[in-house]
């Protein structure tokens, strides 16, 4: 439920209001209601993959120790974007699933351009049409309408390459029988080459015996955004929304949190999210410094139990370093947003479109905060625990596409081969077409907070900071040596998967989370550049 298309959430209000006060989908309850679960296992977002026991991409299983699963791996195909291009289509995959699936780890990768994306299962019908990339305005597809037909299943952190979202042991999102999984992508290539990016996902399922809490999303929003140029300002957001679940559920408030997802964009330096109100207000539950394209989710194990509060407090902080004010929006914009997955009887949906007031300074820091208006959206009916046959039964796992067949969630990394130089090989067309996609706009090494010290961003001087930039990992390598690509720090990290420092100790390479190197071309169009003598053109 995170987006730019927040906006529909807007424009549609009076669907909204429809959908909170008719509550026309029935508390499926009955056996098995969910409850908390303190099974023990690492949570969160992470990159790699997940280390429970799995089946290959066709379906059959793996055995081994521990609760029996299963993995499906899909690749949405290569999407190619032009230099300078900002687009949003949609995609999707249709599972033909005969039987109810149950989801307790996601993975999704991508090649780069991928600013965004959230992600839902619906019924096959809804926003019908073939399984790939396509116009969303052609199909009316609506974020709010997919929540309500079907559940959301995952959202990918800001530019992130490689991410990972497992959680708790016994927590799952259900794709009911003859569902697909349908998304809206926010693409962004800011360099001057054209860039072409594979999509893959890959759902982890569970059998329906080891099911003990089906998730349902929450989802905070901070619209009302006025970020002053020049200045630092955090927006803080009061979702006292306790009040509005017993109205609709009729029960005490019993919601228990899981997983947490911000995003905000390249202006954001701060997340925080708090309990709010009864004898732990206040108490921190998530911190996010800094934007940097990683996988920033984090899964709570045991769940945190929120019986006793209000609510939750959030913030975003931002460092608005541009000469003009910012407001709430894509392209320039930013963002407050958060994804929760909760254990909860409702959908819960907290925003601030209007209300927020300026209250005091911290420091430099302006601090503004306003009261949340809150919704309970009643969840989908088909959203309901596994049956007691569902439970008896083996672990049923949908066929895999023929090219699906074997195919790994995260492609293999292969160090650069020779190849023909990406062109002109000019230090501009070295920072268009790779420093300011790749290296500055995830904010790693931009001109706000560069990383290791090292600005990719501005133009002035760049040529002299790459000669006789200082090197902060360990090697007696310079970070560029004019005329000598291997002796050149920088092109090793880009050229190579598994560089090795001085002591022989395997770094990471970059761009920063991207399971795979920048295309051959671009890095020889860097190679070609510092045997030429690295010149300032």
């Amino acid at each position: 439920m995170l987006g730019d298309v927040q906006q529909d959430l807007v424009h549609r209000s009076l669907l909204v209001a429809l959908a909170l006060t008719c509550a026309c989908r029935p508390d499926p309850g009955g056996e098995g209601e969910v409850g908390s679960t303190t099974a023990a296992t690492e949570v969160g977002s992470s990159t790699g993959t997940t280390g429970t026991p799995t089946t290959d991409a066709s379906g059959s299983t793996t055995g081994g120790a521990g609760p029996e699963t299963a993995s499906l791996v899909h690749s949405y195909g290569t999407y190619t974007m032009a230099p300078y291009v900002e687009i949003e289509p949609c995609v999707q995959w249709t599972l033909g699933n005969e039987q109810a699936i149950y989801v307790n780890a996601v993975t999704l990768v991508n090649d780069g351009g991928f600013h965004h994306s959230n992600w839902f299962a619906v019924p096959e019908e809804v926003f019908a049409g073939d399984d790939g990339y396509f116009d969303c305005a052609d199909r009316e597809y609506v974020e709010l309408t997919a929540a309500i037909e079907g559940t959301v299943l995952f959202a990918q952190s800001t530019q992130s390459r490689e991410e990972l979202m497992t959680l708790p042991a016994g927590a799952v999102i259900k794709i009911p029988p003859r569902h697909k999984i349908i998304a809206r992508t926010h693409l962004l290539n800011i360099g001057s080459a054209e860039l072409d990016s594979e999509l893959r996902m890959a759902i982890d399922l569970v059998h329906p015996r080891d099911v003990d809490a089906v998730l349902a999303p929450m989802h905070l929003d901070y619209h009302d955004l006025s970020i002053p140029a020049g200045k630092r300002s955090r927006f803080t957001g009061e979702c006292s929304f306790a009040a509005t679940y017993e109205e609709a559920t009729k029960r005490p408030f019993d919601v228990k949190l899981y997983y947490v997802l911000p995003h905000y964009h390249y202006l954001g330096e701060y997340f925080g999210l708090q309990i709010l109100g009864g004898a732990r207000d206040g108490e921190v539950l998530f911190e996010l410094d800094g934007f940097n394209g990683g996988a920033n989710g984090k899964g709570f194990d045991p769940p945190v139990d929120l019986s006793g509060a209000d609510g939750l407090r959030f913030a975003c902080g931002y460092n608005n370093w541009l000469g003009k004010d910012i407001s709430f929006g894509t392209g320039d914009g930013e963002m407050c947003m958060m994804l929760g997955l909760v254990d909860s009887r409702v959908m819960i949906e907290s925003r601030v479109m209007d209300g927020s007031e300026l209250v005091g300074v911290d420091g430099e820091v302006l601090l503004s905060e306003a009261e949340c208006s809150n919704y309970a959206v009643q969840k989908n009916a088909a959203q309901s625990p596994p049956t007691a046959a569902e439970r008896e039964a083996p672990l049923y796992v949908p066929p895999s596409e023929p090219g699906d067949v074997d195919l790994e969630p995260t492609k293999k990394c292969v160090d650069s081969a020779a190849a023909e130089p990406d062109t002109p090989v000019t230090l501009v067309s070295v920072r268009d077409a790779i420093f300011a996609p790749s290296c500055s706009f995830s904010s790693c090494h931009d001109a706000k907070a560069p990383a290791a010290g090292l600005d990719l961003q501005t133009a002035a001087g760049l040529g002299a900071r790459l000669i006789d930039h200082s090197v902060v990992a360990k090697t007696d390598l310079a970070l560029v040596a004019a005329g000598d690509p291997e002796a050149s720090w920088l092109y090793r990290l880009v050229a190579e998967c598994e560089p090795q420092n001085g002591d022989g100790v395997v770094v990471r390479h970059m761009p920063f989370n991207a399971p795979t190197l920048l295309p051959d071309p671009l890095v020889a169009k860097l190679r070609a550049w510092i045997e030429a003598g690295a010149l300032d053109n």
